[in-house]
């Protein structure tokens, strides 16, 4: 198979499942996670049942279609720090990026994703298991940039720090989005209480995991 043949064939993959995406995010909007089926979206998307399965297995996947970046952001962050950076300075550096761009992994999705998300038990059951695996993410880098063992403490006490810091700052997005406030006044807040939450955690973590330089 030529690498044109191979080019054309991912990009209508790639086109099938930005359609399915597309189709099921504007159900869900209309209607409701919770009250449309896999067999609803597969119609308005124009394939099969299976088709949308193979690309999203899970019902649940359709709404999170960009799951991995939200759950290994801190883990990338820490892994493309620059020399004399720490963890925590790698990750609060890729957070405030993200508040700065009103980026949806940050929790800027709007009002009407994040309504979606909060009336659907299925949907903030997944969130929360993207928040654990968010941690378990973030202590597997650690250990790796600190050659730490996989049952050493340190690394797991600040992973769950760092992450839980996420959280709470993804949860109070979500919180002052569904109240009503505007984007722009939303990221302003969080950044303002982000930097205050880094700045508590320095004195714990600001040294560690520094890479050094080479």
């Amino acid at each position: 198979m030529s690498t044109e043949q191979v080019s054309l064939r991912e990009l209508k993959k790639r086109q099938t499942r930005e359609n399915i995406s597309r189709n099921a995010s504007r159900l869900f909007m209309q209607r409701g996670f919770d009250n449309v089926s896999i067999a609803e979206i597969a119609a308005a998307a124009g394939v099969s049942k299976m088709t949308v399965t193979n690309y999203f297995p899970r019902k649940e996947d359709l709404a999170w279609a960009l799951n991995e970046r939200f759950a290994d952001m801190p883990a990338n962050a820490v892994r493309a720090r620059r020399p004399g950076e720490s963890a925590l300075t790698a990750v609060r550096a890729a957070f405030l990026k993200q508040v700065a761009e009103q980026d949806p992994m940050a929790g800027f999705a709007g009002r009407e994703f994040a309504q979606m998300v909060a009336d659907s038990p299925v949907l903030v059951s997944r969130l929360r298991h993207f928040h654990d695996y968010r941690q378990a993410s973030l202590r597997e880098a650690l250990a790796e940039e600190t050659g730490a063992d996989a049952e050493d403490v340190v690394h797991k006490i600040v992973a769950a720090a760092l992450t839980s810091t996420l959280r709470v700052l993804f949860d109070d997005t979500v919180r002052l989005i569904l109240d009503g406030l505007d984007l722009d006044e939303v990221a302003r807040r969080i950044a303002r209480d982000a930097e205050a939450a880094f700045d508590a955690l320095e004195p714990a973590f600001g040294d560690y995991a520094v890479r050094t330089a080479g």
